[in-house]
């Protein structure tokens, strides 16, 4: 028989355990946490999107328990720039992060700038980048575990789907504080042409095939030419549908990584707490659509998903949204303030904003998202082609500050068999099939107006039509003000020049 003093003393230390683990499960369903998935150089090829050919059902499971927003674009349609505005909720003007990072190109954003990692860091929140960071200096975009194409192979934490599952399994089971883990894929951009083995698009990279590897959790798809669908911004030829078969197949590698890594929260017991975001980085590598700023090089996929907002799963917004509305989400999401600093004499604003409000009800039309901006500068360091770009729910107003000069072709592009047919037809005087000419698309004029509702193909420029003057001179008003409130440096061009804060003009 057990003497009554140990039985009491075993009820206290069994309610003292049950105690404590309720008060552990509290604080396990409180804690809240954010997984970022980032898609380089990827577009509406998904199920989610209304393309039944691609097939993308962890996408579409993903839709389910999401708010899908139809109208989400990119800031600037460019890689290092887009990541930055992306981290940083800055444009890419602002944070001076003016094109590509890698390489001779070499841009990086000012010392001060304070990204999303370092801002959450002070707030105790752990953060995790597992990808392509492609982004600099490390000074400002440092996370506290970093896989990256930095020091390891781009292709194993980039695009082997079984190798970043295991990567962010490791990164969650560091510790027990929130985190921010950011999972940045390498698909479904263009391969390197060094190893030309792996396909346009590194779509045989891991199939299993002699030479290519295997990724064990990749089951590939395979899509014929004949069947795919052609978006009305790129020439139906056989040269393109080849193409992007390729990349449907890449995308399918993306998509079944997208379900691995929701297997990971669910088992590991993070999916009830974590605000999940899915998007990408700008337009898709073809003619027309990456480092434009029309609806097809700024337009971008996008999926909240939010275990406190399941009122909206599986609904569609038409609110506009921008890739700088990210770090605002994410700081209301943790409950965090954008710090106080400066940069370049002027104290920092975001112009973006939170889009938590949309996973509880759609917004009303005259609202703050009724209306979006970009800006672009340089991809590579020989193309400069600034454009700054206004989007409302009926109208794009793009300036091409640079519009005497001819359109530069990023180098992807041009080496892609698509751009190369359309040069071969144009050089052979044979119809290309596309809805421009070559010289359209490289001599635009300074202003672009297009009523994206009657027109979505943007063919038709209004910027001359004497009936919308004051919707021209709106439009231009707003334009300048969310320049000058992000301290653009080029705001002035091509009439003027920054003195202070005042544009000279140049009488030219």
């Amino acid at each position: 028989m057990v003497p009554r003093s140990q039985v009491m003393l075993l009820l206290l230390i069994y309610l003292g355990y049950s105690h404590s683990h309720r008060n552990n499960k509290s604080r396990l369903d409180s804690k809240k946490n954010v997984l970022l998935i980032f898609v380089d150089d990827g577009g509406f090829e998904s199920q989610v999107y209304n393309n039944s050919v691609c097939k993308t059902p962890n996408l579409a499971a993903l839709a389910k328990r999401s708010v899908v927003l139809r109208r989400a674009y990119t800031s600037v349609s460019s890689c290092s720039p887009s990541r930055s505005a992306l981290l940083t909720g800055l444009p890419q003007h602002q944070n001076g992060m003016y094109g590509l990072h890698h390489s001779f190109h070499h841009f990086n954003s000012f010392d001060e700038v304070k990204s999303i990692p370092l801002i959450l860091k002070d707030h105790g929140i752990r953060t995790g980048i597992i990808g392509k960071k492609h982004i600099g200096p490390d000074s400002v975009y440092k996370f506290d575990y970093e896989r990256t194409d930095e020091h390891y192979s781009m292709l194993q934490v980039a695009r082997n789907i079984t190798h970043m599952k295991e990567l962010m399994r490791e990164f969650l089971g560091i510790d027990d504080r929130p985190f921010f883990l950011y999972m940045a894929f390498k698909d479904v951009h263009r391969c390197d042409a060094s190893i030309e083995k792996y396909g346009q698009f590194c779509e045989r990279f891991g199939n299993g095939d002699p030479e290519t590897g295997i990724i064990p959790d990749w089951k590939p798809a395979y899509y014929d030419p004949a069947d795919v669908f052609v978006p009305y911004f790129l020439p139906d030829t056989m040269a393109t549908r080849k193409e992007i078969s390729a990349q449907y197949t890449a995308v399918s590698r993306m998509d079944q990584g997208v379900g691995l890594f929701l297997n990971e929260l669910t088992s590991l017991g993070f999916l009830k707490n974590t605000l999940i975001i899915y998007t990408a980085d700008n337009g898709i590598p073809f003619p027309n659509a990456k480092t434009n700023l029309y609806e097809c090089g700024m337009g971008e996929p996008m999926m909240i998903s939010s275990p406190s907002h399941t009122e909206r799963w599986g609904q569609t917004s038409d609110a506009l949204a921008s890739t700088t509305d990210i770090v605002p989400t994410i700081l209301e999401w943790f409950e965090v303030d954008f710090p106080s600093y400066s940069l370049n004499g002027a104290t920092v604003e975001l112009s973006g904003k939170s889009l938590l409000p949309i996973l509880e009800s759609e917004p009303k039309a005259g609202g703050k998202f009724d209306q979006v901006f970009s800006s672009h500068d340089l991809h590579e360091i020989t193309m400069y082609y600034p454009m700054r770009v206004v989007r409302n729910r009926q109208y794009r107003l793009i300036h091409n500050i640079n519009h005497a000069a001819s359109y530069p072709i990023a180098l992807d592009i041009f080496m892609s068999p698509t751009f190369q047919d359309m040069l071969n037809r144009t050089h052979n005087g044979e119809p290309t099939y596309w809805f421009k000419s070559l010289h359209n698309y490289y001599y635009r004029p300074e202003w672009e107006l297009y009523d994206v509702t009657s027109d979505p193909h943007e063919k038709n420029n209004l910027i001359d039509n004497s009936t919308l003057t004051e919707i021209v001179q709106e439009l231009k008003t707003d334009l300048k003000s969310w320049l000058e409130k992000t301290n653009d440096p080029w705001r002035c061009l091509p009439n003027g020049v920054l003195v202070g804060n005042a544009c000279w003009p140049l009488y030219n």
